[in-house]
């Protein structure tokens, strides 16, 4: 009897939340171990941002610095670890409607979820940010379509989220972003819309009712944003904070450096104190990572004379 890949459960597992009559909360950042801190914590999806990898991991902005493979190879090791679908951003698809359907193939065989794909013209800029602009609907509409046709070829069960940055770019729009988003379901074939950067309520529940498919939005209006529930309400499927746990560990790090800077010893362990403290413990991260698993394998493959000596080794003592 054969049994079905991981990665088609997971991506069937990511179309059956986004049929569900509920909003799917999105939590995102850039690594493995973010991922598996989203599952721990109980959400059902991870977003692998375009905008933290390049921040995170290569200190760059998000300008589309950060080509297909080194994307691709960092993917597949979210995926690998990731009980949960992981959704990732795929900037442009790195060119025209050509590289996009290589750059499917990619991921498809990385074995993530999805990949959502952004209309902006390159070189492209962060989609929270000033200065874009969006290649002509036409020529976006067959992205979607390469795509889509990628994918049938190898796995019809990826999820292919279509993009529209129209709002908030040049010479665009609302009118135009939800004219977009029509046009990418309905002749593009995606399964999912991200409505980038929506600025009212009214604009999303317009877009919720004129679309077939379900709507991912982020919140690009000014504040206090819909609470969750007012989301759902309307009419969204899913809601994406895309930099969510990689902006929170940067911010830790940024108070932590600067309280051992000035502060010393009572600096940084003011920080330990605070983090033993915390309602929900100190991060698992030996755990989540599976150390205990090496002596595990040590104890069951190597020869008794080449296991490690735990009994009268250590390392650091806890506080």
């Amino acid at each position: 009897m054969s049994v079905e890949p991981e990665a088609q459960v997971l991506r069937r597992r990511l179309r059956a939340l986004l049929a569900r009559d509920e909003l799917l909360t999105i939590p995102g950042g850039f690594s493995p171990v973010y991922a598996m801190m989203a599952e721990r914590a109980g959400f059902e999806c991870f977003f692998l941002a375009g905008s933290q990898v390049s921040w995170m991991l290569y200190g760059v902005p998000d300008v589309g610095a950060v080509g297909l493979r080194d994307v691709v190879d960092h993917a597949r090791h979210v995926a690998a670890r990731a009980g949960i679908p992981v959704l990732v951003d795929a900037d442009t698809g790195y060119g025209n409607a050509v590289n996009v359907s290589y750059a499917v193939e990619e991921f498809v065989r990385a074995g993530v979820a999805g990949v959502s794909l952004e209309d902006q013209e390159a070189p492209k800029k962060s989609g929270t940010t000033e200065g874009r602009r969006c290649i002509p609907r036409a020529e976006a509409v067959g992205k979607i379509q390469a795509a889509v046709a990628a994918r049938d070829a190898l796995d019809p069960s990826f999820v292919v989220c279509a993009r529209t940055d129209a709002i908030g770019s040049e010479g665009t729009g609302f009118d135009d972003a939800l004219e977009r988003a029509v046009a990418y379901a309905e002749e593009g074939g995606a399964d999912l819309v991200w409505l980038n950067s929506v600025e009212s309520r009214e604009q999303l529940a317009t877009a919720c009712r004129e679309l077939r498919v379900p709507v991912l939005t982020i919140w690009g209006g000014t504040t206090p944003r819909p609470k969750l529930t007012e989301f759902a309400d309307l009419g969204a499927r899913a809601v994406l904070f895309p930099t969510v746990a990689s902006m929170a560990g940067a911010q830790a790090a940024w108070d932590v450096l600067h309280a051992l800077r000035e502060e010393g010893d009572a600096g940084v362990d003011g920080w330990f104190e605070q983090a033993h403290a915390g309602a929900w413990g100190v991060a698992p991260t030996t755990e989540l990572v599976g150390t205990s698993r090496v002596r595990e394998i040590e104890e069951r493959f190597l020869p008794e004379d080449r296991r490690r000596d735990y009994d009268t080794t250590f390392g650091h003592r806890p506080n």
